[in-house]
C-alpha cells in the first residue's frame, strides 16, 4: 500500500520515478521548482517516450508563495501549408489521418515551454546551467534505460499502426521488435539533440540549424509543416481560469485546453455535493456535472483567437448556479457526446521557498504521429488531428490555428493558505480524475495518497477506443455500481487499478498550524511513478 510522501525540503511527482528523482536532485543541488521540473520534464520525454516528448506540447501552472499562479501555453499552431484544400488533395475527405506524416501538422511547443518557464525561473533568482537540467535525460537516451511495463505494452498493441511510419521501427523496434519489459532502450540521436539544446539554448529548436533540420526532414517524410512553421512560434504567457469553491479557489488552464470543464466540474459540484464520497450519490453527481460541462466544451473550446463566447462567463456564480440546477441527483442524463481522446504525463513539483508547479506535457496518442525524425530522435505528436475537415466543425482546420487540447494541468489555493498542484493524464478522463482527486482530499478529508489510489471512473473515450460509456473500477462497493446502473448509467466493470483512468499525482503545501512547511505527495499505483523528496 502507497502512503502519503512528506518533506520540508522539497519534493517531485512524476509519472516515471527516474523523471521524479531527476527533479529531486535539482532541489537537492539548490534549484528551484521551476528548475526541477524542466530537469523532470526531459527526463520523462526520454523514459517516457510513448507518452510524451520534445514533438510535444505542455502547459504550466506556477505559483510562488501561495499567489495567484501565473501560466503558461506552449502549445503550436498548425502549418501554414494545413488547409482543407491540402487535406483533399492527399485523399482524406472525412479526417486528418491519426498516425503518419499528415498527422504531424502542427509545431511541437514543448520546448519553448521550458524556455519560457526558465524565464520566470530566472526572474525570482534561478541560476542553475540549461546544460545540468538536461543532464540527466541525455544520460538515460545515451546509455538507456530499462523500458517500462507501459511503453513496451504499447509498442505491442499499437505495432500494427505505427512500424510502417517513417522512422519508427528504427526507433522504437531495433531489434525488429518492440522492447521487453526492463529490457534496455536507447535513443542515441535524442542524447544528441539535447546535447545540442543545451550547449546552444532552448530556442535553437525553433529559430537555428536544429529549426532547419526538424523541417527539412518533416517535410521529407511528407508532413506539412516547414521552417517559418517553426519561426513564428512563441510560449505564450496567459491568465488562468479560475472558480472560487467552498474549501478554496481552484486555478486552471484556458482554451484550446479544456481547463474549463475542470472547472466547471468542481463549480457545479460544489453546489451539490453530499454528506460522504464514496457513495452513489458522490458519483453520479460527479458524472453528472461531468456532461455539463463537456456539453459546454463541445461547444465552445477552441483556439481562442476563434471563440466567440468567453470561458470565464461559464465559471461565475450565476451561470453554475443555473447549470447545477439542471443536474437530476437520481437519474443519469442521456449520453454520449463526442469524446475526445489523448495521452499524456502529469507532474508537479513544490521547493522549500514554496514555489508550486503543476505541469503536463503530451504528444496526444500513444507515440504521437509514430514519426520519428532521424537526425534528432524525435518523435513527432499528431494532436493536430483533433481538427476537423468539415468548415462548420468547432475546431475546424485552418493555417496557423491551435488545436484543442485535453490536456490540462491544476492547482488550487486553499483558504488556510495550502496550495496544491495537481493533475492527470488520460484524455477524456482528465477533468473527471482530477475532480475525483480534489473533492475526495479538499472535500472529504481523504489523505492525500487515499484520494489518488481510491477507486475512480471514466465518461467517454480514450486511447483510441469507441467505447463512451461510464467505466468504474471494480475496487467500488457492488451496491454503488447498483445503483448507478438502477439511475440509467451505463457501466462496465473494469479492473481494480485500469491505466485508462490516468496517472494522476498531487502536491500540497501546508502554511499554517502545526503541519506549517511540510510538503505532502501522492503518485499514482496506476503508473511507474513515485513522490520524491527531502
Amino acid at each position: 500500500m502507497l502512503h502519503t510522501t512528506r518533506a520540508t525540503r522539497g519534493m517531485v511527482v512524476a509519472p516515471h520515478h527516474l523523471a521524479a528523482e531527476a527533479g529531486l536532485s535539482v532541489l537537492r543541488e539548490g534549484g528551484n521548482a521551476i528548475e526541477a521540473m524542466v530537469a523532470a520534464a526531459s527526463t520523462i520525454a526520454v523514459v517516457y517516450p510513448h507518452m510524451n516528448g520534445l514533438g510535444g506540447d505542455n502547459f504550466w501552472l506556477i505559483s510562488h508563495g501561495g499567489t495567484p499562479p501565473v501560466a503558461i501555453d506552449a502549445c503550436g499552431a498548425s502549418a501554414g501549408l494545413a488547409t482543407v484544400g491540402y487535406y483533399r488533395e492527399q485523399g482524406c475527405r472525412t479526417a486528418i489521418p491519426s498516425r503518419g506524416p499528415l498527422a504531424a501538422l502542427t509545431v511541437a511547443g514543448a520546448v519553448s515551454g521550458w524556455e519560457a518557464a526558465l524565464k520566470v525561473s530566472a526572474a525570482a533568482g534561478g541560476r542553475m546551467p540549461l546544460s545540468r537540467l538536461l543532464a540527466d535525460a541525455a544520460h538515460y537516451a545515451r546509455a538507456g534505460f530499462p523500458a517500462s511495463g507501459t511503453q513496451a505494452k504499447n509498442n505491442v498493441g499499437k505495432r500494427a499502426e505505427l512500424e510502417v511510419v517513417p522512422g519508427f521501427a528504427a526507433t522504437f523496434m531495433p531489434a525488429g521488435g518492440p522492447p521487453l519489459m526492463g529490457s534496455v532502450f536507447r535513443n542515441v540521436a535524442l542524447a544528441d539533440t539535447l546535447d545540442r539544446l543545451a550547449a546552444v539554448g532552448l530556442d535553437d529548436f525553433y529559430r537555428g540549424d536544429l529549426a532547419a533540420s526538424l523541417a527539412m526532414e518533416l517535410e521529407r517524410a511528407g508532413s506539412p509543416l516547414r521552417r517559418a512553421d517553426f519561426e513564428r512560434h512563441r510560449a505564450l504567457m496567459v491568465e488562468p481560469l479560475a472558480v472560487a469553491l467552498s474549501q478554496a479557489t481552484a486555478y486552471g488552464m484556458p482554451p484550446p485546453t479544456q481547463g474549463l470543464a475542470s472547472m466547471m466540474i468542481l463549480g457545479l459540484f460544489d453546489r451539490i455535493k453530499p454528506a460522504e464520497a464514496e457513495r452513489f450519490d458522490y458519483v453520479h453527481r460527479l458524472v453528472e456535472a461531468t456532461k455539463q460541462a463537456f456539453l459546454v466544451r463541445d461547444a465552445h473550446v477552441t483556439d481562442p483567437a476563434f471563440m466567440s463566447a468567453d470561458p470565464r462567463a461559464y465559471l461565475a456564480a450565476a451561470d453554475l448556479d443555473v447549470r447545477a440546477a439542471q443536474i437530476d441527483c437520481a437519474r443519469a442524463m442521456a449520453w454520449p457526446q463526442v469524446a475526445k481522446t489523448g495521452d499524456t504525463v502529469w507532474l508537479g513539483a513544490i521547493d522549500k521557498d514554496g514555489t508550486a508547479v503543476s505541469f503536463i506535457q503530451s504528444i496526444y496518442w500513444e507515440f504521437g504521429s509514430g514519426v520519428v525524425l532521424p537526425s534528432t530522435g524525435i518523435v513527432w505528436q499528431n494532436r493536430g488531428t483533433s481538427f476537423g475537415l468539415d468548415a462548420g466543425h468547432t475546431n475546424a482546420l485552418q493555417p496557423y490555428r491551435r488545436p484543442f487540447h485535453t490536456i490540462q494541468p491544476a492547482m488550487a489555493l486553499f483558504k488556510d493558505g495550502r496550495v496544491m498542484p495537481y493533475g492527470t493524464m488520460g484524455g477524456e478522463g482528465q477533468p473527471q480524475t482530477q475532480a475525483a482527486v480534489y473533492t475526495r482530499y479538499a472535500d472529504y478529508g481523504l489523505d492525500l495518497q487515499a484520494a489518488v489510489t481510491a477507486p475512480r471512473w471514466l465518461l467517454g473515450r480514450t486511447w483510441g477506443s469507441d467505447v463512451t460509456n461510464l467505466r468504474i473500477e471494480s475496487r467500488f462497493a457492488p451496491d454503488v455500481v447498483s445503483a448507478l446502473r438502477a439511475a440509467g448509467h451505463d457501466v462496465d466493470v473494469v479492473g481494480p487499478f485500469e491505466e485508462t483512468m490516468g496517472h494522476a499525482g498531487a502536491l500540497v503545501v501546508h502554511a499554517s498550524g502545526a503541519r506549517a512547511g511540510t510538503i505532502e505527495a501522492a503518485s499514482d499505483p496506476r503508473s511507474d511513478g513515485r513522490a520524491a523528496g527531502y
